[in-house]
């Protein structure tokens, strides 16, 4: 991980700990039920964020240019896709935040399958 996506991480940390110092001041009577919900609430964010810069670390993102042995196959007849070009997908992490990844589209040449090759 490079030095400025650990440094937003530290940011967003500090900034999700003082959200909640300021939402407990907020709510002195609050039960122990409405904390745990609040601070997973919170560390959705964090973990959402980590999630996906992580993913957009992996090396498979960008397969546009390998050699066709080196690229993901097509799940339907096994024959190498062809790239089109990058494409943000947005998926929905665990704890509800949303996710975007942005990688190589790839489609079969021989049965038209198109699809993010995972990585």
């Amino acid at each position: 991980m490079n030095e400025e996506t650990e440094q937003a991480w530290q940011q967003l940390s500090e900034q999700i700990l003082m959200d909640l110092k300021e939402w407990r001041r907020c709510h002195p009577k609050a039960t122990l039920r409405e904390i745990e919900e609040e601070v997973h609430a919170r560390m959705s964010r964090l973990e959402a964020q980590v999630i996906q810069d992580t993913a957009q670390q992996s090396e498979q993102r960008d397969w546009s240019g390998a050699p066709p042995e080196e690229r993901p196959t097509c799940p339907v007849c096994g024959t190498p896709l062809q790239a089109r070009g990058k494409r943000t997908r947005r998926l929905q992490a665990a704890g509800g935040q949303q996710v975007s990844l942005t990688r190589s589209y790839g489609t079969c040449p021989t049965c038209g399958t198109g699809l993010f090759p995972p990585g």
